[in-house]
């Protein structure tokens, strides 16, 4: 029996619910992550390096996120990206699946339907 192989478009992305959000004036989103662990509490303490760090996304990884809603796959926010960026979203597909990889690994978001 072939095993079925994975197809990355059918990922259903999702915000990890750790992370506040919110927009910025220029419109961008700004993810709020709060820096815990031994290590951030020293260089809080000696450092003054703050609680809190704001990840700023640019227009396009903004549009994304805001795409993300744990219902929409990869694919369907492909269709979205290239209905408002068009021929600036190119190569499409390669730069959503890598700036959503980078979300993934950073721990921003979660696949639903991926265990």
């Amino acid at each position: 029996m072939a095993k079925k192989r994975e197809n990355y478009l059918d990922y259903v992305p999702k915000h990890n619910s750790r992370y506040e959000w919110s927009k910025n004036e220029k419109g961008n989103v700004v993810v709020r992550v709060h820096n815990t662990g031994l290590f951030n509490r020293i260089a809080q303490l000696l450092f003054r390096k703050p609680k809190y760090s704001n990840i700023e996304l640019d227009e396009f990884g903004s549009f994304v996120w805001e795409q993300i809603d744990g219902v929409r796959n990869v694919h369907e926010i492909g269709v979205l990206v290239k209905g408002r960026f068009g021929e600036k979203a190119e190569p499409l597909y390669e730069r959503l699946a890598k700036f959503i990889t980078i979300l993934r690994n950073n721990g921003y978001v979660v696949y639903v339907n991926k265990m």
